[in-house]
């Protein structure tokens, strides 16, 4: 998936202050922080279907897809969702 993300020139400068390569910089940190959501994901898929029995499927990208199908976990947007909807009116 391709993001594009737009620098104002003072931000660029701030960017080339702690970074010869910023293109390189930033999608190394978006990259990292996804491989830790991926581990975390796992960590709770695997409490989930040692503790219901349930076998887990192989490989991480086959992993984080069951783990989002059985509900172990959701998106922001859908935690989001449920706590508005539960909220008093």
């Amino acid at each position: 998936m391709d993001y594009t993300l737009t620098l104002t020139p003072t931000e660029q400068k701030g960017m080339e202050y702690i970074t010869s390569d910023v293109d390189g910089w930033i999608t190394n940190v978006a990259t990292d922080r996804a491989r830790i959501a991926i581990l975390e994901i796992i960590e709770k898929l695997v409490v989930h279907c040692n503790a219901n029995g349930i076998a887990m499927a192989v490989g991480q990208e086959a992993q984080v897809t069951q783990a989002y199908d059985l509900g172990v976990v959701l998106t922001v947007e859908d935690q989001n969702a449920a706590v508005t909807s539960s909220l008093p009116e």
